[in-house]
């Protein structure tokens, strides 16, 4: 791998979320980079004029987002902007963004990490993802048991992942304002100009229940002809979704 000084461990954890704060040092113990854990911004602490001035209500890309944001979802894009900004801010040549309910196999986990801080330039931006990778992908490396596929469809979560320096630059560039949640814009390659690689095996594993629930989620009490409603209009959009993942990347990448 690079010197530890190129790349560098980024833990996002919510200040309040203090269930989580365990498992924030289990993932600082088995990481084998230089960890800082980043505040994340909680949004529901963000006022309606923060809000407005970096989430847009109207579409920003197609296919148009069908669901309006919470705050939670707000709150991590921007907390993830944070870690983005940081790696830019710093000089790195790329930056491990972890979030704080993972467990991490030091194993199975360094072998994906150095293959994937080799290719990284290149790559951009890798996923370390809690689920098996499903569908057509394509290989891009392998290495002692370890590989970085490229899905046909990006995949969503954002986990874990290696980002390169000059993606962070670009993704901060196209997300002062945003209109959907950060794993959904990142897995539109015609937006981003990357198409998102995957670690396999990534060595990561879900703990999400185990530190506490979920950060995000907000739990309401909904109707069963809108949660059909809903679930309708979630096929429909992923279907968009599955559809555009088959076009070429246009020439720098953005689409509106």
């Amino acid at each position: 791998m690079n010197e530890p000084g190129d790349i560098q461990t980024f833990i996002i954890h919510l200040a309040r979320a203090q269930a989580r704060r365990p498992q924030v040092e289990r993932i600082r113990a088995a990481c084998p980079l230089p960890v800082e854990v980043i505040d994340a911004v909680d949004g529901r602490a963000l006022s309606e004029a923060e809000i407005d001035a970096v989430r847009s209500r109207r579409s920003l890309h197609a296919p148009p987002y069908p669901f309006e944001m919470t705050v939670g979802e707000i709150g991590c894009f921007l907390s993830h902007r944070k870690a983005w900004r940081m790696i830019v801010d710093r000089g790195l040549r790329a930056g491990l963004v972890i979030e704080d309910d993972v467990e991490i196999d030091p194993e199975i986990f360094s072998r994906a990490l150095q293959l994937s801080a080799d290719i990284i330039d290149r790559a951009g931006y890798i996923q370390f993802q809690v689920r098996p990778v499903k569908g057509g992908a394509e290989t891009l490396a392998s290495r002692d048991g370890a590989s970085i596929v490229r899905p046909r469809v990006g995949m969503l979560r954002t986990s874990g992942q290696l980002v390169s320096a000059a993606h962070a630059c670009h993704l901060l560039e196209i997300t002062e304002r945003f209109d959907r949640p950060v794993d959904t814009l990142l897995q539109m390659s015609w937006v981003t100009g990357v198409p998102l690689s995957c670690a396999v095996p990534s060595g990561l594993s879900d703990r999400t229940v185990e530190a506490g629930g979920s950060t995000i989620s907000v739990k309401t009490g909904k109707t069963m002809s809108k949660t059909l409603v809903r679930e309708i209009r979630r096929f429909l959009y992923r279907s968009r979704i599955r559809a555009r993942s088959n076009r070429p990347v246009a020439p720098g990448g953005v689409d509106r």
